[in-house]
């Protein structure tokens, strides 16, 4: 009887450490970034640690004889007076010491030539695990992320044969890389179409421990028509599409543990960016409109048909957009003139992780936190996609960076200006007409006015209260704690 009391409090005890295991975070760093100019520069310092569980570095590359190199050794070394980011990016550890930092190599720019000759090569695949294990545990990081994009595909060497070498490839990983207990994971095309022409899906994933999802870029100015970067669902134009004939989120999640994927070692990969597209006809402005190619650049990313969430958010701040909402896709976008774009801010983003929670998911990935309001100049918190991220999954992110920058101000701006916060002590708020809100922590909703909230912080005399005003048009929402459209929000303030 003893026994199956133990069995029966272990099974309980087991049940209940896997139903709190803590959902992944995992953020991609562009290490560019740190050229941008302005407000667009960002260093490893500007990284929020307790925002993320996993934190990759993009990236470094491959030499023909297949060794992993540095493809900015100024940046990522300490040789000739260089910036030392290897270091710095892992000493971050010291500050959230369960944060996992793993080395991304490949990405879109190193193309699948070299990837397809190394990986065709038992040699040159020696030299790969190798020297990816010696950058790996010299400079400490926790794991490597193979961005081999794609096998198959673009300029690959070796076509077909690609998906078997990758395979392979990842096998010889797993086996050095388990004695050392360290992470494997990779960045994967997401969609059926492309997914199915590199990757022998079932034979990659017993080596792999991190699947992340790359589910964006799925429709862009090199189509003819306009369309969603990531859309959850088919939306708008696709009324009468067969679903599996749509590029979308839910499609990708179905197809990928359709083949049999452990979801607990998925994450949805999350974009912090849009795509800019030049409308044919200003007139003629939805979904799946025609175009002249890409759309406006961003004065950071400085790239024609991409935007980073930091670039838009004061566009839209700043100037006049109409700002519409597709129901069925779950995302926004914006019209000015002929100018068109897809993006997601927080409630999208917000959408896309409940829906693959239910689906029991390691979590999401982040591409990337570079192009986040990471200033807070739009929302006058710093990180305010990340921290949306962090809400949804279920973490507490911590309260906003001190280095935020944000202007206090004593008046109080009209709702359609920027999201703008006012600072006030707890101590004086009895005496204005705003009453003490905060009775502990964190985010709450401003009883007498929907559009503003309150960002609760302790101080010396208990609290102080920042109220915070959500974007034109948005309303509070204290169930998911963002700014959403006033349709899904309770207030009592606007009946």
């Amino acid at each position: 009887m003893a026994g199956s009391y133990t069995a029966v409090v272990s099974v309980i005890l087991a049940f209940y450490c896997v139903s709190a295991k803590e959902s992944i975070v995992g953020c991609y760093y562009g290490t560019w970034a740190t050229y941008r100019n302005g407000l667009g520069k960002f260093d490893v310092s500007n990284i929020n640690v307790d925002l993320c569980t996993h934190l990759f570095y993009t990236f470094v590359g491959i030499s023909n004889n297949g060794n992993v190199i540095s493809l900015d050794p100024y940046l990522d070394l300490p040789d000739n007076w260089g910036r030392d980011n290897f270091r710095k990016f892992n000493a971050l550890k010291e500050k959230n010491p369960n944060l996992k930092t793993i080395l991304a190599v490949g990405g879109w720019n190193e193309g699948s030539a070299k990837y397809s000759v190394m990986a065709a090569n038992p040699t040159l695949r020696r030299n790969f695990v190798t020297s990816a294990l010696n950058f790996v545990k010299s400079y400490g990081f926790d794991g490597l992320d193979v961005d081999w994009e794609y096998p198959n595909r673009r300029d690959s060497v070796n076509g077909q044969a690609d998906i078997d070498n990758f395979t392979q490839l990842l096998k010889e990983l797993r086996a050095e890389f388990d004695k050392d207990n360290l992470l494997l994971s990779s960045a994967v095309a997401s969609v059926k179409d492309v997914a199915s022409l590199s990757y022998d899906i079932p034979a990659i994933l017993q080596y792999l421990d991190i699947i992340s999802l790359m589910a964006y870029d799925m429709y862009g100015p090199w189509d003819s028509v306009t369309g969603h970067n990531a859309p959850l669902h088919k939306g708008e134009g696709d009324e009468n599409t067969p679903k599996e004939s749509v590029y979308s989120v839910d499609v990708a999640l179905e197809f990928w543990l359709s083949q049999g994927c452990p979801p607990e070692k998925l994450l949805l990969g999350l974009p912090l960016y849009g795509h800019t597209f030049k409308l044919r006809n200003a007139s003629v402005n939805g979904v799946r409109s025609p175009i002249n190619g890409p759309g406006i650049a961003g004065p950071y990313t400085a790239t024609n048909g991409q935007i980073g969430y930091n670039e838009f958010c004061n566009k839209i701040r700043t100037e006049t957009w109409d700002l519409r909402y597709d129901n069925l896709a779950k995302v926004p976008y914006a019209v000015q003139g002929t100018n068109w774009v897809s993006y997601d801010d927080e409630n999208s983003l917000v959408e896309k992780i409940e829906y693959a929670l239910n689906l029991n998911i390691g979590g999401v990935m982040i591409w990337s936190i570079e192009t986040d309001d990471f200033h807070g100049i739009c929302h006058s918190v710093d990180f305010p996609l990340l921290r949306a991220v962090n809400r949804a999954v279920g973490r507490s992110p911590p309260s906003p960076s001190s280095s935020t920058s944000v202007t206090p101000t004593t008046s109080y701006p009209n709702i359609s200006d920027t999201t703008t916060s006012t600072i006030i002590s707890s101590s004086t708020a009895e005496t204005t007409e705003h009453p003490s809100v905060c009775k502990e922590e964190g985010l709450t909703a401003n009883p007498k006015d929907c559009s503003s909230f309150y960002m609760c912080v302790r101080s010396v005399d208990g609290f102080a209260y920042f109220i915070q005003y959500c974007p034109s048009n948005l309303y509070w929402d204290q169930d998911k704690k963002i700014c959403n459209y006033p349709d899904s929000v309770q207030c009592e303030a606007k009946n």
